[in-house]
């Protein structure tokens, strides 16, 4: 059996590969004492909505409570029978469990079982794989893989299989080979680092250009599958590659809107998040999440149907502050707001966050220009507000205060023009000898202290 992902080529492929493409899948959910029965539905309903994007059939699925972790196997030798008689009875070809599982307990499942084990991390990995379409995502899941591979080239069921031999005291072909594909991959894994620097340093450099331009950014953050590129798309009217799956955005997209106030701002769709997101993905990904680093405005989007919404909102925040973006500015919008059914989000999400938030549906173009207002308020919310007085003649400087600043107030009198504006220092060069009341500003936007 060949694996459709051979990611590693010149490791040769033996009989035991682990294909898992058009197989049956068993799913195992392992519960703690503290996990509660609707943790554990929620946890199978991820996992299945998973395993289906990666291309499995899954079969069925248990919940196992254990009251003391097995060292050898996690689940203990009753629970392994259960699934050896799992195995038989439905036919199935792999199992797949919702728990992380070291390479030692995974490794020893395989064997017991004598099928092929697989965790959550390893189908987060496979659906990055087939989703990855530019060299940077291809590079960043390599890297992610290549790294998840390296402690776990002596399982049986996966391409990296190696059997021990030789006499007592000497290495045989089989330990032999095993260190040959343990260097190879070594190898590969620093030629994927190095590759990754030279595509940042291009990435680094598209950003600086662009905040060179004094374009406010905003990066569009949240849940897999919450309508982040569904809102892109709408708020650009461009083309963009919009599913209703999970992952279907693993590349940054950014595009120029225009604000209502006229000003234009960079807006940045991002890869979703995951609970339990591998840190490897996340160690790998760092340079397409370091879009909400950068950015001067973080959009929250929060997904109103989904059935645990509590969870999909805490790993959004325990993620950003990961990525050491909690205290930025923030808007949150609950999306898919169109059902009925799902209008008491509303009250859910007023017990988990702090301050307002925007009541939108992308699909059915609701409160989106209250969205748009929402972000520019923040933008500018600790900006200062200052008076202007301006000849009469100056709509030039009118005009630009309204191009790169928020208008709060214009009269035109018999001889001067009175515009009070919300405006950052940057742009206050060409207009600061007309302002009444300006005072310097040393506050200039994070970026600007910091190397890029």
């Amino acid at each position: 059996m060949k694996n459709d992902n051979n990611f590693l080529e010149g490791i040769e492929i033996d009989e035991y590969s682990c294909s898992v493409k058009a197989q049956r899948a068993f799913l195992v959910i392992i519960l703690e004492k503290t996990d509660d029965e609707e943790s554990s539905i929620n946890r199978v309903e991820e996992l299945t909505s998973l395993s289906d994007t990666m291309g499995v059939d899954v079969v069925d699925s248990i919940i196992i409570k254990i009251r003391k972790e097995s060292s050898s196997t996690l689940i203990g030798s009753g629970k392994v029978e259960e699934l050896k008689e799992i195995a038989d009875e439905k036919e199935i070809d792999m199992f797949i469990f919702d728990n992380d599982l070291s390479p030692r307990i995974q490794r020893n499942l395989e064997t017991e079982l004598d099928i092929c084990v697989i965790d959550r991390t390893e189908v987060i990995l496979q659906i990055f794989a087939d989703r990855a379409a530019t060299r940077e995502a291809s590079l960043q899941v390599e890297l992610a893989r290549l790294e998840y591979s390296l402690p776990r080239l002596t399982r049986k069921w996966t391409n990296l299989s190696r059997q021990r031999g030789g006499a007592k005291g000497n290495k045989g072909g089989g330990e032999k080979q095993l260190e040959l594909d343990r260097r190879l991959v070594q190898s590969k894994i620093t030629t994927t680092k190095n590759d990754l620097e030279t595509v940042k340093k291009i990435r680094d450099n598209q950003r600086k250009n662009r905040l060179e331009q004094n374009i406010p950014s905003v990066a569009i953050i949240g849940y897999t599958n919450s309508g982040k590129s569904s809102l892109l798309k709408k708020l650009s009217n461009s083309d963009i590659y919009v599913q209703n799956q999970l992952f279907a955005t693993l590349d940054t997209t950014s595009k120029k809107i225009k604000m209502p106030s006229g000003r234009e701002m960079i807006i940045t769709d991002t890869v979703g998040f995951v609970s339990n997101l591998p840190h490897t993905l996340i160690d790998a990904f760092k340079s397409t999440l370091e879009e909400a680093k950068w950015a001067d405005v973080i959009l929250i989007i929060c997904d109103a149907s989904h059935s645990d919404l509590e969870k999909c909102y805490k790993t959004t925040i325990s993620t950003l502050k990961e990525l050491d973006c909690q205290d930025k500015p923030t808007v949150i919008a609950l999306n898919k707001m169109d059902n009925p059914l799902d209008m008491f989000q509303e009250g859910r999400m007023k017990n988990l966050v702090q301050g307002p938030f925007v009541p939108i549906s992308v699909k059915e173009n609701q409160n989106l220009d209250v969205l748009l207002s929402a972000i520019e308020d923040k933008y500018y919310e600790n900006t200062n507000e200052v008076d202007f007085e301006f000849p009469i003649d100056r709509h030039d400087l009118v005009a630009y205060l309204i191009r790169n600043g928020i208008i709060e107030s214009i009269d035109y009198l018999e001889d001067k023009i009175v515009v009070k504006s919300k405006i950052e220092p940057v742009f206050m060069g060409k207009v600061k000898d007309f302002a009444t009341n300006y005072k310097e500003i040393n506050k200039v936007r994070k970026w600007k202290n910091n190397s890029i």
